[in-house]
């Protein structure tokens, strides 16, 4: 009896003590243009969820934060914009919104925290742009008409920038600046933002050599490294915080897999069942480098980061991403031969992408990368023509086509499609043999199709030829491929 009664007691001092390590932060507000049933949106990173419902026009919730961290909040209802506003937490102070309308990133907001002062002071000075880019979302006006509005936005934060204090509120806007402008041609107040950020790494506290690293690189971005050049070394992170370089991955002869993913991109983790089949068993002639963008320590924290195949690595200052990506969209997959070159780039997912690059990377040598389901496993040739074993793998139930005017293209020549076995030209199509069987709904099963096409024979016999279905938009298309 007494036993028991210590035990019980252990367990509750457990449990309390656990109760007491969780901290929170707590935002509640009120206007009466908030309908009764609208959804409060909020989170803290990149993570969010649905954490109230409105009624009365007021809305209440906790999120939980360890120290002061970059928190947002949006509303899913009629009347309210697609906007996300931040907000800045810090474990037991309470955040108050009010406003008349449902424009609540202009709204009236009590905070004791600085940061958000400092956000306040931002908001009032851009008001009347928000306001434009508010009703200019109520009203479903397109790209075209909202991008000078933006710009407008932009250049107005950037003016009023260098009277405010440096801290995370200010960080985090020439933050969300500087991707925008390095990825916009001939952006018109590039002088300005490098002077701006100079002057703001310079007068910045420490604890955000990340983001102004990030920053830096987005200002200044690295030369970007094109298909064909010798791929560079780079420094990464572990989950221990131990550094390491990009080319101890290398080795044995093996390809490595470049995979950029970030935590919060759908894509990134549906792939991840596929992949862990994929990487099973190609692991023996590539290896996977997983590189996270994400802030270190929302991506050490995180359980999908522990389920990463092959190298789990941080990148969070995205300099290397802007050495190899070409766009900033993840997933983004690079592909480096074993004497470091990069073979190719693509960006997104599909289910079979995996398994098609396994087959392309067992076949003849071949760039499928910009349809990765789709790859060659067999080319013959003789005097009556080229034949060629296709395979493709897709998610169960869905078709694919390939054109009766597909072609060979070699040597500046085309060569026309004579026969097909095995599939329906110019019909649906459909992939029925399993390849495996995922448990995520997402995925599920993965089947496969084979096939085979002749095509004239070449005149000579090329280096390489490229396979192209028809000259429409969106045709399938693999080149370099070796004989």
């Amino acid at each position: 009896m007494v036993k028991k009664t210590i035990i019980t007691m252990m367990l509750a001092l457990v449990w309390m003590t656990g109760w007491a390590q969780t901290k929170t932060a707590t935002v509640t507000g009120y206007s009466p243009a908030l309908k009764d049933g609208t959804l409060v949106l909020a989170g803290t990173g990149t993570f969010g969820s649905v954490v109230d419902t409105v009624q009365a026009g007021r809305f209440a919730f906790t999120l939980p934060v360890e120290e002061l961290t970059e928190g947002f909040l949006g509303f899913i209802g009629d009347g309210c914009p697609n906007y996300s506003m931040p907000l800045f937490l810090r474990p037991d102070v309470t955040v108050n919104l009010t406003g008349t309308d449902c424009f609540y990133p202009l709204w009236k907001v009590e905070s004791p925290l600085p940061e958000q002062k400092t956000l306040d002071r931002l908001t009032e000075y851009c008001r009347d742009v928000i306001t434009e880019i508010l009703q200019m979302d109520l009203d479903h006006k397109p790209r075209a008409e909202r991008e000078p509005v933006q710009t407008k936005y932009i250049k107005q934060q950037m003016d009023i920038l260098p009277s405010l204090p440096v801290d995370a509120a200010t960080i985090r806007v020439l933050l969300s600046i500087s991707p925008i402008a390095k990825n916009t041609p001939d952006f018109p107040y590039m002088e300005q933002l490098k002077k701006l950020e100079k002057t703001i790494a310079a007068r910045a506290p420490k604890g955000f050599e990340e983001a102004l690293a990030e920053i830096h690189n987005n200002v200044y971005p690295p030369r970007l490294l094109q298909v064909g050049e010798e791929a560079e070394d780079a420094e990464l992170f572990d989950m221990q915080g131990e550094k390491h370089h990009l080319f101890e991955a290398f080795g044995h002869g093996k390809y490595v897999l470049l995979d950029f993913w970030a935590i919060g991109c759908g894509p990134c983790m549906k792939s991840e069942p596929e992949m862990k089949v994929f990487y099973e068993k190609m692991k023996d002639k590539l290896e996977i480098v997983s590189i996270n963008e994400n802030r270190f320590a929302e991506w050490q924290k995180h359980e999908f980061s522990q389920r990463i195949v092959g190298k789990n690595w941080n990148n969070a200052m995205k300099d290397i991403s802007s050495k190899y990506c070409d766009i900033a969209a993840i997933p983004y997959y690079v592909l480096i031969s074993p004497d470091k070159r990069i073979v190719w780039k693509a960006v997104g997912y599909q289910p079979g992408d995996f398994m098609g690059l396994s087959e392309s990377l067992n076949g003849p040598k071949q760039d499928n990368s910009s349809n990765l389901q789709f790859a060659i496993r067999k080319v013959e040739t003789n005097a009556g023509g080229t034949i060629i074993s296709f395979r493709y793998y897709a998610k169960k139930g869905y078709w694919f086509r390939i054109a009766k005017d597909s072609y060979l293209e070699a040597n500046g020549k085309k060569y026309k499609l004579t026969a097909a076995d095995g599939i329906k030209l110019d019909a649906d199509n459909y992939a029925e043999v399993n390849a495996f069987t995922a448990k995520e709904e997402y995925i599920g099963e993965i089947n496969y199709s084979d096939f085979t096409l002749t095509f004239e024979p070449f005149e000579a016999i090329p280096a390489t030829f490229d396979f192209i279905e028809g000259d429409v938009q969106g045709a399938f298309v693999i080149r370099n491929i070796s004989l």
